[in-house]
């Protein structure tokens, strides 16, 4: 039987992003999201049954993560726990869990939560400390060779894709000069004031090339939680339901260096197929935008042009304000925050609801999210809706 609209998103909290340091570590930022999201569905502590946590780069080895949070927030009685690491394909594989379990009567209020805090406050004469930039990329010969963590990963694919199909610097810039407009709508966003041409595209420092500065995601200490509930308990809330239609993963295994594709293909089929929606339905797109690259990718693997010809697709302005179709309204990650898959999440939530202000797109009844994980390895989709 279709999970088609059974369950809800009720409650979204989002603490300031960037460089933000009220609280030394990850779980000072949990508990302050999950508190914001509570208070947005109107709900209490107590009414929650479920937690479900995604830690960052900087929770350490606390693989209980989900439990420390319970504890910390001094919930009791919870029915469902657990910490799950997909990399960036996680929150929405959160949300499917969450979902799942409320529709199987195993729980009934779920908070789904990401936190982390990379950034540390500036200290005098301190030096630089390495810490783990690699986050689990380096493998066998590639790292020997010096190729390592997620940058030169989206480098290669991305020199791959100018290779085979001729894309170029410019058009990777157009995706990153029309999230910055977007960003420079949102309160919100890290690049709020600061605009962005392909002219400051181009002389940004290489980070790896291909890839220049602003090809690459920010760095971001904060959280977000979302509060998952069934339909019919949301419709009674603080806040209008955003209704959770369609949901899929896909993870090849293939090697996208190799093949210049995601688990987008698998995922999407899943998630529209349960939606019962098809792409021409799509008023709003939040993709996972952890390199400019990879949103290119992700147009191309969903559908919104062929193989090959997201380039050319992205470079007339189409996705960004006033555009076609509107891509990472609230700036992304390349311009607003970096939350891992809780960045497309949250802005999708904002969307639907019709609360992202100078930003919001005018229509907005359906949303497509999609998560991405280490180099195009997992992926994970969600299509959101304004009623069941």
């Amino acid at each position: 039987m279709s999970l088609r609209g059974k369950t809800a998103i009720a409650g979204l909290g989002i603490t300031k992003m960037g460089k933000n340091y009220a609280h030394s570590n990850a779980l000072g930022f949990a508990t302050e999201a999950l508190e914001l999201a509570l208070a947005d569905a109107g709900l209490l502590r107590s009414d929650l049954d479920g937690v479900l946590v995604n830690p960052g780069l900087t929770w350490g080895s606390d693989v209980m993560a989900s439990y420390t949070l319970q504890q910390a927030m001094g919930i009791r009685n919870v029915r469902l726990t657990a910490t799950t690491n997909l990399g960036g394909a996680s929150a929405a594989a959160l949300v499917m869990h969450a979902a799942m379990a409320i529709d199987a009567g195993m729980a009934s209020t779920v908070a789904c939560l990401f936190a982390d805090a990379p950034l540390k406050p500036p200290r005098p004469n301190a030096k630089g400390t390495g810490g783990g930039a690699a986050y689990g990329f380096a493998r066998g010969l590639d790292a020997a060779y010096g190729l390592y963590g997620a940058n030169s990963g989206y480098a290669m694919v991305a020199q791959r894709h100018m290779h085979v199909y001729g894309t170029t610097s410019d058009q990777l810039g157009a995706i990153a000069v029309a999230e910055r407009k977007w960003a420079n709508l949102n309160p919100m966003a890290e690049f709020h004031r600061e605009p962005l041409t392909i002219e400051d595209y181009r002389n940004s420092r290489w980070v790896a090339e291909p890839l220049h500065l602003y090809d690459c995601c920010l760095v971001s200490n904060g959280a977000v939680c979302v509060i998952v509930t069934s339909a019919e308990r949301a419709r009674d809330l603080k806040k209008p339901p955003v209704y959770i239609l369609g949901m899929g993963q896909g993870h090849p295994g293939d090697d996208p260096v190799e093949t210049l594709s995601s688990g987008a293909p698998m995922a999407k089929q899943t998630a529209f197929k349960m939606a019962g929606v098809e792409l021409k339905d799509i008023d709003v797109v939040e993709f996972y935008d952890c390199y400019t690259i990879t949103v290119l990718i992700t147009l191309e693997d969903y559908g919104f042009c062929a193989k090959g010809e997201g380039g050319p697709f992205v470079a007339d302005g189409r996705i960004g304000p006033g555009g076609s179709l509107p891509v990472n309204t609230g700036g992304g990650q390349l311009s607003a925050y970096y939350m891992w898959g809780m960045t497309p999440l949250s802005e999708g939530v904002i969307q639907i609801r019709g609360e992202g202000g100078a930003r919001q797109v005018p229509k907005h009844d359906l949303c497509v999210v999609s998560g991405n994980g280490g180099v195009l390895w997992t992926h994970s989709t969600l299509v959101l809706g304004a009623s069941a």
